[in-house]
């Protein structure tokens, strides 16, 4: 999973205790709105960050060289296909955009997927921690990952 220039560290710690529960990588591309030691950040987080196998990369260009040859999906409220029908594979990686603004463009144009959550007509969009929740879920359902995920916490 990747945030993108995330600016509500209260998300971010939630995302990051998302991630640390379900054994999951998170990238976060900066810049961020906030310090990464921000106060709300590690409430958010509670104790799971030391957990939260997390890298941070500089901007979006490093974080492309650095996840290539990854398939990127991008949560978008505005993408054509809902999450019901996509099909995720192993090693994808869902982005999502900014609390305040999305993704630009070019993040768009980088993803070869851009999917959405379905939801009752003249809705925007969901926060983005639970947006992230859900499209995590339903990757892990897909990919079998629970199965394995239970193997590992038996160790």
């Amino acid at each position: 999973m990747a945030l993108f220039e995330p600016d509500i560290p209260q998300n971010a710690g939630a995302i990051m205790r998302l991630c640390a529960c379900l054994d999951l990588l998170l990238h976060i591309i900066e810049p961020c709105g906030f310090l990464l030691d921000d106060r709300k950040l590690r409430r958010a987080g509670m104790d799971y960050r030391q957990d939260t196998q997390l890298t941070r990369h500089d901007d979006w260009a490093a974080f492309a060289g650095a996840v290539a040859p990854a398939r990127l999906i991008l949560a978008s409220a505005h993408a054509a296909e809902p999450l019901p029908e996509f099909r995720f594979a192993p090693g994808d990686i869902i982005i999502l955009g900014r609390e305040s603004a999305g993704a630009p463009d070019y993040v768009h144009a980088a993803c070869q997927h851009r999917v959405r959550l379905p939801l009752a007509p003249g809705r925007r969009s969901l926060n983005v921690a639970q947006a992230a929740g859900i499209f995590a879920y339903e990757a892990c359902r897909q990919l079998d990952w629970f199965t394995d995920l239970g193997d590992r916490s038996r160790d």
